[in-house]
């Protein structure tokens, strides 16, 4: 059974940094993609960045040059480093991993396993 358990959400303020974890078990296969996308209240869950096993990354037009996505193979983990926080990134930010991401873009239909989510709230 894939389980995949977020940590790292916090408040800070804007312009603070954060760094959210993602730490998958129970994953057997060598390729893997992953990514990590967030929700607020009332709207649609967006992407926000995903990394391919050979590590291709692809960004939210809106967190480009701020976030990083990472992967440690060797712990079966997944970072998510996020600087120069606004308030609009604001939200619950989950992890998600797939064998393979077939779209184009960050598209939630390409994963398979889910994470609880961990909150971020960012504040002036």
């Amino acid at each position: 059974q894939v389980q995949l358990v977020e940590s790292g959400g916090g408040s800070v303020q804007a312009g603070g940094s954060l760094r959210l974890s993602c730490e998958i078990s129970g994953y057997i296969y060598s390729s893997r993609c992953v990514g990590w996308f967030r929700q607020t209240p009332g709207q649609t869950r967006e992407g926000v960045a995903k990394s391919t096993t050979s590590g291709r990354t692809t960004y939210a037009d809106s967190v480009k040059g701020r976030f990083t996505i990472s992967q440690e193979n060797s712990k079966n983990s997944v970072y998510l480093q996020m600087n120069s926080l606004k308030l609009e990134d604001t939200a619950m930010y989950f992890c998600a991993a797939t064998y393979l991401c077939q779209r184009s873009g960050i598209d939630i239909r390409d994963f398979s396993y889910w994470g609880q989510g961990t909150q971020v709230t960012v504040s002036s």
